[in-house]
């Protein structure tokens, strides 16, 4: 009965948003409202614990989140503002008019990058917006944002997840990295071919996909292989997604008709520097305040810093926010100063911050719903109710169903890095018990964690919000459901082979 209760507040959700078609803000309400009344009538949980429970969902919903969102969308709305993103589409046109090659350039490469470097949202938000922006559909856009919004969160945020994996198992980073990358290999391959083909479904365009998705495949995994083993976590996203780049670009320039070769950009260097000053500004700003520099990093974490202490469960859970190193606020930043040199005003610019708050106010409910929804889940209780009878119920299967919990994890908190937190420890310490090595099955939590990245209601909001279409949640959910199955059961089967 336990467990069954502490299922339903999953189900609700699915059952609201992709069968009911009912919009991302009244679902995720319904389903708080039914979490609360399960947690205090199912799970004998304080109203006092309840509500700071909420309060602490709230806090984490706004920063990193929200704000990261908000500021994103806000960005790209500066280009909009400043005509610059009509250059950034005729660059992108003139590496290759290929739609496949601009999906995979986008959504593969940047989009990576993007992840790689500042994570919770920006990799859906920003390519899905440009992706609308070239003319491709918002659901579309929006569905293949989602998915290859995969592999590259293992290492997202500068390798976030998986350095406080190695901190909540107390295992060694370099052999956990190196576990990560051989276990998304197959998917390394597989995710730029899903994309290709869902870019272009034709007959004949199959080898070709199938060549460009090797190639890039297999530059993602040999690099990201070496730099997960000799570097750490912080690095593999960011060299993939680097030489991703660099690979897709050229084979699009290689495999350009004689017509596209004959055609010259008319655009200048200084003007295609000046479009793109904002999202370079951006990178430099992450880049600078990343771990790569340690000392710099240190001094701002430890200046201009907002505590607040909440009392959940007997004991003091801490929230804190360094606001000189949050990605929200170098993305404010970088766009703000981007937005100056790209000729907009001052005042201009709070117009559209103003503009793009209004724009966003369904995903501010939707994801403070969810945010609060999965921090009752855990503090009750029913996270680990459900994980563990997942545990005992497949007993020696339990490797091919390891990544099914880090799933769940995301799904539920929208978190590679939460879901870490959550279940990283349980995962280890059933290795032990099932005589199975603790760094493999706690790197298949946070592979597991990436496919539930796909169909996570809140990315899913941040997805529907930078293509105007709230309200479209389920109709994304539907469409990307099938896509984090067949993934979640493709790292299922490898951790369990070779477990």
């Amino acid at each position: 009965m336990t467990l069954i209760l502490a299922i339903i507040p999953v189900l609700l959700l699915i059952i609201l948003m992709a069968f009911f078609k009912m919009p991302g803000d009244k679902s995720s309400i319904i389903s708080l409202i039914v979490t609360m009344l399960i947690a205090i009538f199912g799970f004998a949980f304080s109203v006092d614990n309840l509500f700071y429970s909420f309060l602490y969902g709230a806090l984490k919903a706004v920063s990193p989140i929200l704000i990261i969102i908000l500021m994103a969308i806000f960005s790209y709305n500066v280009l909009l503002k400043t005509e610059k993103m009509e250059i950034i589409k005729q660059q992108f046109a003139s590496i290759s008019t290929d739609k496949s090659i601009q999906v995979l350039l986008l959504t593969w490469g940047f989009g990576g990058l993007l992840e790689a470097m500042a994570g919770f949202g920006t990799a859906v938000a920003i390519p899905a917006a440009i992706l609308i922006s070239l003319g491709f559909k918002p659901i579309f856009s929006a569905t293949v944002s989602l998915i290859a919004n995969s592999v590259a969160t293992a290492f997202g945020a500068i390798g976030t997840p998986v350095l406080v994996l190695a901190k909540e198992t107390n295992l060694d980073v370099l052999h956990l990295s190196t576990n990560v990358v051989l276990q998304l290999s197959v998917l390394m391959f597989l995710i730029p071919l899903v994309l290709l083909f869902l870019t272009d479904s034709k007959l004949k365009s199959l080898p070709k996909n199938i060549f460009l998705a090797l190639l890039v495949g297999g530059v993602s995994l040999v690099s990201q292989y070496l730099a997960a083993k000799y570097m750490g976590a912080e690095s593999p996203a960011i060299i993939g997604s680097i030489l991703s780049i660099i690979v897709i670009v050229l084979y699009g320039k290689l495999t350009a008709s004689k017509e596209e070769k004959a055609r010259k950009s008319h655009l200048k260097t200084k003007d295609i520097l000046n479009a793109w000053s904002i999202y370079l500004l951006i990178l430099f700003l992450i880049i600078l305040t990343s771990p790569l520099f340690p000392e710099l990093r240190h001094t701002l974490e430890n200046n201009w810093i907002t505590r607040i202490s909440l009392p959940i469960n007997a004991s003091t859970v801490n929230y804190t926010i360094s606001w000189l190193t949050h990605a929200g606020v170098l993305l404010f930043i970088g766009t703000f100063i981007g937005g100056l040199i790209q000729g907009a005003k001052v005042k201009d610019l709070f117009i559209v911050l103003w503009n793009t708050v209004k724009q966003l106010k369904k995903t501010f409910i939707t994801v403070i719903c969810l945010v609060g929804l999965s921090t009752i889940m855990d503090s009750a209780g029913m996270i680990a109710v459900i994980a563990t009878a997942l545990a005992t119920a497949t007993g020696s299967l339990y490797p091919l169903f390891a990544p099914v919990i880090g799933c769940l994890g995301t799904f539920i908190t929208g978190s590679d890095t939460s879901s870490n937190i959550l279940f990283g420890k349980l995962q280890a310490s059933v290795a032990g018990q099932i005589h199975v090595s603790p760094d493999w099955l706690s790197a298949a939590n946070t592979v597991g964690a990436t496919g539930g990245k796909i169909i996570s209601p809140q990315s899913i909001a941040i997805a529907t919000s930078a293509g105007n279409q709230q309200g479209k949640e389920g109709e994304i959910l539907k469409a990307a459901i099938p896509y984090a199955l067949v993934y979640v059961a493709i790292t299922g089967i490898i951790v369990y082979i070779f477990s």
